[in-house]
């Protein structure tokens, strides 16, 4: 296949620049399939182009706008393509699982401090709220704040949840 000389010149820009042109797509994507597959696109208008450009040394610059300008219409493409819904997806879980977690928590419930164990029921079994759980258990507000913090940690820990 014969070539001219423009297109020589291309080849030869492709063959010296690519390298860093396709280092600086893979900054843009993150990824680098969607690096190569941003360079070649933006390539593709370089050529298409190739014979407008008269100032040969901006063509880092013409190639890297291109870019970024096609990883914006990708970007916003994507994001039209996800549309809100009014229902939400049936979630199917595993009751096995769900029944282990119940268990592990009652467990780890029974071996905490008893103060701390009716502080934990009261707000999160019974949702009451802090003054109203100071008032049942005869203690400060502050302490019941405390006392819930702690044994919550607690919980998570025993559940391996981190703490």
């Amino acid at each position: 296949m014969q070539t001219t000389g423009w297109e020589e010149e291309f080849r030869e820009y492709v063959r010296t620049r690519g390298p860093a042109l396709l280092r600086a797509a893979h900054q843009l994507t993150g990824h680098p399939l969607d690096a190569e597959d941003l360079l070649q696109n933006a390539l593709t208008k370089t050529y298409l182009a190739w014979d407008r450009i008269e100032d040969r040394g901006a063509l880092d610059g013409y190639v890297r706008r291109a870019m970024v300008n096609i990883n914006i219409s990708q970007w916003r493409r994507r994001k039209l393509e996800e549309y809100p819904s009014d229902d939400l997806p049936e979630i199917v879980t595993d009751s096995v699982a769900w029944g282990d977690v119940h268990e592990r928590l009652e467990q780890a419930l029974e071996e905490l401090p008893e103060r701390m164990r009716a502080a934990i029921v009261l707000r999160y079994y019974e949702d009451m709220t802090e003054p109203e759980i100071a008032r049942k258990l005869g203690i400060s507000v502050g302490t019941v704040k405390s006392t819930v913090s702690r044994g919550m940690a607690k919980l998570r820990t025993a559940l391996g949840l981190g703490g």
